[in-house]
Protein backbone atom coordinates (compact mmCIF):
# COMPACT_ATOMS: atom_id res chain seq x y z
CA UNK A 1 0.00 0.00 0.00
CA UNK A 2 2.80 2.05 1.21
CA UNK A 3 4.57 1.68 -2.55
CA UNK A 4 1.39 2.10 -3.97
CA UNK A 5 0.62 5.54 -2.37
CA UNK A 6 4.27 6.99 -3.63
CA UNK A 7 3.89 5.79 -6.63
CA UNK A 8 0.45 7.88 -7.04
CA UNK A 9 2.16 10.88 -5.80
CA UNK A 10 5.01 10.44 -7.97
CA UNK A 11 2.35 10.41 -10.70
CA UNK A 12 0.41 13.17 -9.61
CA UNK A 13 3.54 15.59 -9.55
CA UNK A 14 4.89 14.82 -12.59
CA UNK A 15 1.28 15.27 -14.46
CA UNK A 16 1.26 18.76 -12.23
CA UNK A 17 5.34 19.62 -13.40
CA UNK A 18 4.03 18.94 -17.15
CA UNK A 19 1.53 20.48 -16.99
CA UNK A 20 3.63 23.94 -15.45
CA UNK A 21 5.90 23.39 -18.16
CA UNK A 22 3.16 23.74 -21.38
CA UNK A 23 1.31 26.38 -19.59
CA UNK A 24 4.85 28.44 -19.61
CA UNK A 25 5.35 27.23 -22.99
CA UNK A 26 1.53 28.64 -24.14
CA UNK A 27 2.41 31.96 -22.63
CA UNK A 28 5.70 32.13 -24.16
CA UNK A 29 4.29 31.74 -27.29
CA UNK A 30 1.84 33.89 -26.96
CA UNK A 31 4.00 36.65 -25.57
CA UNK A 32 6.28 36.24 -29.10
CA UNK A 33 3.17 36.37 -30.98
CA UNK A 34 2.47 39.50 -29.60
CA UNK A 35 5.74 40.81 -30.95
CA UNK A 36 5.38 39.64 -34.27
CA UNK A 37 2.01 41.31 -34.46
CA UNK A 38 2.97 44.56 -33.31
CA UNK A 39 6.10 44.31 -35.87
CA UNK A 40 4.04 42.99 -38.63
CA UNK A 41 1.71 46.24 -38.58
CA UNK A 42 4.19 48.69 -37.97
CA UNK A 43 6.34 47.84 -40.65
CA UNK A 44 3.76 48.61 -43.43
CA UNK A 45 3.37 52.28 -41.93
CA UNK A 46 0.84 52.88 -45.23
CA UNK A 47 -1.43 50.41 -43.49
CA UNK A 48 -0.70 50.26 -39.93
CA UNK A 49 -1.35 51.60 -37.22
CA UNK A 50 -0.76 55.14 -37.38
CA UNK A 51 2.44 56.34 -35.45
CA UNK A 52 1.47 59.44 -33.87
CA UNK A 53 -1.45 57.77 -32.25
CA UNK A 54 1.04 54.87 -30.78
CA UNK A 55 2.84 57.61 -29.63
CA UNK A 56 0.01 59.09 -27.91
CA UNK A 57 -1.28 55.98 -26.26
CA UNK A 58 -1.42 55.39 -22.43
CA UNK A 59 -1.43 51.01 -23.33
CA UNK A 60 -1.60 48.95 -25.98
CA UNK A 61 -3.21 45.52 -26.22
CA UNK A 62 -2.22 42.97 -28.42
CA UNK A 63 -4.84 39.78 -28.67
CA UNK A 64 -3.14 37.44 -31.17
CA UNK A 65 -4.79 35.22 -33.50
CA UNK A 66 -5.14 31.78 -32.01
CA UNK A 67 -4.81 28.50 -34.26
CA UNK A 68 -8.92 27.64 -33.41
CA UNK A 69 -10.43 30.63 -33.30
CA UNK A 70 -9.40 34.04 -30.79
CA UNK A 71 -12.00 36.12 -31.13
CA UNK A 72 -13.42 34.71 -34.36
CA UNK A 73 -17.34 35.09 -34.69
CA UNK A 74 -19.19 32.24 -32.61
CA UNK A 75 -16.32 31.79 -30.43
CA UNK A 76 -15.92 35.76 -29.18
CA UNK A 77 -12.77 34.69 -26.86
CA UNK A 78 -9.01 35.08 -26.55
CA UNK A 79 -6.25 35.70 -24.76
CA UNK A 80 -3.42 38.59 -24.73
CA UNK A 81 -1.54 41.22 -23.00
CA UNK A 82 -1.38 44.61 -22.19
CA UNK A 83 1.31 46.85 -21.84
CA UNK A 84 0.77 50.78 -19.90
CA UNK A 85 2.82 54.06 -19.94
CA UNK A 86 2.05 57.20 -17.80
CA UNK A 87 2.93 59.08 -20.81
CA UNK A 88 4.81 59.37 -24.03
CA UNK A 89 7.74 60.57 -21.86
CA UNK A 90 7.78 57.03 -19.70
CA UNK A 91 8.93 53.35 -20.46
CA UNK A 92 6.44 50.71 -21.55
CA UNK A 93 5.17 48.17 -18.42
CA UNK A 94 5.72 44.70 -18.04
CA UNK A 95 2.96 42.97 -19.89
CA UNK A 96 -0.25 41.93 -18.16
CA UNK A 97 -1.89 38.71 -18.98
CA UNK A 98 -5.60 39.24 -20.03
CA UNK A 99 -8.90 37.99 -21.19
CA UNK A 100 -11.23 39.26 -23.83
CA UNK A 101 -14.52 37.66 -24.30
CA UNK A 102 -18.11 38.20 -25.80
CA UNK A 103 -18.88 41.27 -27.52
CA UNK A 104 -19.85 42.40 -31.36
CA UNK A 105 -17.87 42.63 -33.86
CA UNK A 106 -18.69 45.02 -36.51
CA UNK A 107 -17.99 43.12 -39.44
CA UNK A 108 -17.11 39.28 -40.58
CA UNK A 109 -13.81 38.14 -40.13
CA UNK A 110 -14.40 35.25 -41.79
CA UNK A 111 -10.71 33.17 -40.86
CA UNK A 112 -9.69 31.14 -38.23
CA UNK A 113 -7.02 33.46 -37.21
CA UNK A 114 -7.69 36.93 -36.21
CA UNK A 115 -4.97 39.50 -34.24
CA UNK A 116 -7.00 42.55 -32.41
CA UNK A 117 -5.49 45.59 -31.03
CA UNK A 118 -6.21 48.29 -29.04
CA UNK A 119 -5.36 51.98 -28.41
CA UNK A 120 -6.10 53.46 -24.74
CA UNK A 121 -5.56 57.05 -25.74
CA UNK A 122 -5.70 58.28 -22.02
CA UNK A 123 -5.48 57.88 -18.75
CA UNK A 124 -9.04 57.55 -18.13
CA UNK A 125 -8.88 54.57 -20.43
CA UNK A 126 -6.38 53.34 -18.87
CA UNK A 127 -7.54 53.17 -15.77
CA UNK A 128 -10.78 51.89 -16.87
CA UNK A 129 -8.86 48.95 -18.44
CA UNK A 130 -7.07 48.42 -15.74
CA UNK A 131 -9.97 47.73 -13.27
CA UNK A 132 -10.89 43.89 -12.51
CA UNK A 133 -13.42 44.01 -15.54
CA UNK A 134 -13.61 46.61 -18.36
CA UNK A 135 -16.60 46.64 -20.74
CA UNK A 136 -15.98 48.33 -24.41
CA UNK A 137 -18.21 49.89 -25.12
CA UNK A 138 -19.78 50.39 -22.07
CA UNK A 139 -17.51 52.25 -19.52
CA UNK A 140 -15.69 53.71 -22.33
CA UNK A 141 -16.03 55.23 -25.64
CA UNK A 142 -14.49 52.94 -28.27
CA UNK A 143 -14.00 53.01 -31.94
CA UNK A 144 -12.43 52.06 -35.01
CA UNK A 145 -9.58 53.40 -35.23
CA UNK A 146 -7.80 54.93 -38.55
CA UNK A 147 -5.07 53.32 -40.37
CA UNK A 148 -2.35 55.05 -42.32
CA UNK A 149 0.95 56.71 -41.64
CA UNK A 150 -0.57 59.77 -39.74
CA UNK A 151 -4.08 61.18 -38.51
CA UNK A 152 -4.05 64.61 -39.22
CA UNK A 153 -5.81 64.32 -42.43
CA UNK A 154 -8.10 61.45 -41.48
CA UNK A 155 -10.12 62.18 -38.45
CA UNK A 156 -10.24 63.45 -34.94
CA UNK A 157 -10.89 59.53 -33.36
CA UNK A 158 -8.20 59.91 -31.44
CA UNK A 159 -8.84 62.62 -29.79
CA UNK A 160 -12.65 61.86 -29.32
CA UNK A 161 -12.73 58.15 -28.39
CA UNK A 162 -10.67 56.38 -25.33
CA UNK A 163 -10.17 53.58 -27.26
CA UNK A 164 -8.69 53.01 -30.87
CA UNK A 165 -9.62 49.39 -32.03
CA UNK A 166 -8.25 47.36 -34.79
CA UNK A 167 -8.44 43.67 -36.05
CA UNK A 168 -6.59 41.63 -38.65
CA UNK A 169 -7.46 38.58 -40.53
CA UNK A 170 -6.15 36.74 -43.37
CA UNK A 171 -3.81 39.71 -44.33
CA UNK A 172 -5.93 42.77 -43.94
CA UNK A 173 -5.64 45.26 -40.94
CA UNK A 174 -8.59 47.53 -40.79
CA UNK A 175 -10.84 49.58 -37.73
CA UNK A 176 -13.19 47.68 -36.66
CA UNK A 177 -16.49 48.48 -34.23
CA UNK A 178 -15.80 46.40 -31.30
CA UNK A 179 -18.52 47.06 -28.08
CA UNK A 180 -19.67 45.08 -25.69
CA UNK A 181 -16.36 42.85 -25.25
CA UNK A 182 -15.51 42.57 -21.81
CA UNK A 183 -11.40 42.53 -20.74
CA UNK A 184 -10.13 41.69 -17.67
CA UNK A 185 -6.73 39.87 -16.06
CA UNK A 186 -5.57 36.98 -16.63
CA UNK A 187 -4.47 35.62 -13.21
CA UNK A 188 -3.33 31.77 -14.39
CA UNK A 189 -0.89 33.72 -17.12
CA UNK A 190 0.26 36.27 -14.72
CA UNK A 191 1.19 33.57 -12.18
CA UNK A 192 3.13 31.80 -14.73
CA UNK A 193 5.01 34.99 -15.57
CA UNK A 194 5.42 36.52 -12.43
CA UNK A 195 5.12 33.55 -9.66
CA UNK A 196 1.80 35.54 -8.20
CA UNK A 197 -1.92 35.86 -9.38
CA UNK A 198 -1.12 39.47 -9.49
CA UNK A 199 -4.31 41.81 -11.64
CA UNK A 200 -3.26 44.07 -14.11
CA UNK A 201 -2.86 46.97 -12.34
CA UNK A 202 -0.74 45.95 -9.85
CA UNK A 203 1.77 45.07 -12.78
CA UNK A 204 1.57 48.43 -13.89
CA UNK A 205 1.59 50.23 -10.76
CA UNK A 206 4.28 48.31 -9.33
CA UNK A 207 6.63 48.27 -12.41
CA UNK A 208 7.48 44.83 -11.76
CA UNK A 209 10.37 43.84 -14.28
CA UNK A 210 9.22 42.25 -17.73
CA UNK A 211 10.46 38.55 -17.86
CA UNK A 212 12.67 36.91 -20.18
CA UNK A 213 10.12 35.53 -22.28
CA UNK A 214 8.75 39.08 -22.73
CA UNK A 215 11.90 40.39 -24.10
CA UNK A 216 10.89 40.13 -27.72
CA UNK A 217 7.80 42.17 -27.06
CA UNK A 218 9.35 45.08 -25.13
CA UNK A 219 11.96 45.20 -28.05
CA UNK A 220 9.26 45.83 -30.31
CA UNK A 221 7.12 48.53 -28.36
CA UNK A 222 10.70 50.18 -27.75
CA UNK A 223 11.28 50.02 -31.20
CA UNK A 224 8.14 51.66 -32.50
CA UNK A 225 7.08 53.93 -29.35
CA UNK A 226 10.38 54.50 -27.62
CA UNK A 227 10.85 56.74 -24.64
CA UNK A 228 11.42 60.47 -25.52
CA UNK A 229 14.28 62.40 -23.82
CA UNK A 230 12.99 65.15 -21.96
CA UNK A 231 14.71 68.62 -23.08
Amino acid sequence: MYVLCLLFVSALTAFAADKTDKHLNEVAERLDDSAAVLREIMSTPDKGIPQDLLNKANCIVIIPGMKKGAFIVGAKYGKGFVNCRKDARAGWSAPAAVRIEGGSVGFQIGGQETDVVLLVMNEKGGDRLLSTKFTLGGEGSVAAGPVGRDTSAQTDAGMRAEILSYSRSRGVFAGISLTGATLRPDLDDNMTMYGKRLTSKEIVDTQIKATPAAGKLMSELNRYSPVEKKN
